[in-house]
This record gives structure tokens, sequence and C-alpha cells, in this order.
């Protein structure tokens, strides 16, 4: 039983002879995709929904209308922003990056990066003033791109190190 749930799953897993660079990258900006509509519209509409009307200004839980209801728990709520927030900025890399030297790339580029800044302005919108981190969904939301820099980085640093220290053609012959 165990034997036929492990080949079932290497099945469709990527095998280099098998399948095409193409098709893997057709199912990565499939997903990719996916994974940004789904975020930024629970970026957009956060769970809960937002407040409807403002709280009475005797009530010991004051709200105000168009803030998330969510946003009343607020770790939980920063937690879920934080999350979601390296969630899209992660799938647009990816789908900026698999598009890289296609035509219209300079749109899709345009499209996501405006994508981006009306997710900003939405969640800020909806997110309470007094305590709000802003720092840390910056952060959230560069974050992968910082990566990808300092792991290219990393590679060029680690092929000019192999340059250096491996031995001249002409000596070792």
């Amino acid at each position: 039983m165990g034997e036929n749930n492990e080949n079932w799953f290497r099945f469709f897993q990527f095998e280099k002879g098998r399948d095409s660079p193409s098709d893997a990258r057709n199912v990565l900006l499939v997903i990719a995709a996916l994974i940004a509509a789904v975020t930024f519209q629970a970026g957009v509409s956060p769970p809960g929904g937002v407040w409807q009307d403002n709280s009475p200004k005797n009530e010991t839980d004051p709200h105000t209308a168009g803030r998330a209801i969510y946003a009343s728990d607020g770790t939980a709520f920063y937690v879920f922003l934080i999350s979601n927030t390296l969630a899209l900025s992660t799938s647009i890399l990816v789908l900026v990056s698999l598009t890289y030297r296609f035509p219209f790339h300079f749109e899709v580029f345009v499209a996501t990066v405006s994508m981006m800044v009306t997710y900003g302005s939405a969640i800020f919108a909806v997110t309470p003033r007094p305590d709000t981190k802003y720092r840390y969904v910056l952060l959230a939301a560069a974050l992968p791109y910082i990566l990808r820099c300092l792991i290219q980085m990393f590679k060029k640093y680690r092929i000019k190190v192999k340059e250096f220290m491996s031995p001249p053609a002409a000596i070792a012959a």
C-alpha cells in the first residue's frame, strides 16, 4: 500500500528527461497566478470583512467603519497580513521571473507592480491606524526580492572563488 502511494507521488514529480522546461514553466506560471489571485483577494477583502459602522463613543472595543474586523485580534491579524503579503510578493516574483524576455514582459511587469501598489493601498485602508506595524508588511513584500538578489550574488561569488582557486589550464597541463 505504501509503495503505491510513493510511486504515485514520484510519477507526478518533475523528471528531466521526460518533462520539458516549457511544461515546467507553464505549471509554475499557473500556480503562481493562482497564489497571486487568492492572496490579493484575501488582502483586499480580509477574513471577517470590515466594520460597517463606527462604534459608539462609550464602547470598550472601539472600531471605525471600513476597518478590518479581524484586526481586533492584533497578533493574529498581523500574522495573516505578513504571511499573505509574503505569499503575494513571492508569487509575483515568480511570475515576473518566468516571463522575463518574453513578449509583453514590460507590460506584465507594469501590471504586477500596479497590482502590488493596489494591494498595499487596500491593506493600508482596512488596517487600523494607531498600532499599525507597516514596516513588517513592507519587509514581507521586499523579502523575496532581497533573498533572490542575495542568492544571485552568492552564486556569482562562488563561481569567482572557484575560478580563482582552480589552477590555470597552462600550469595544469
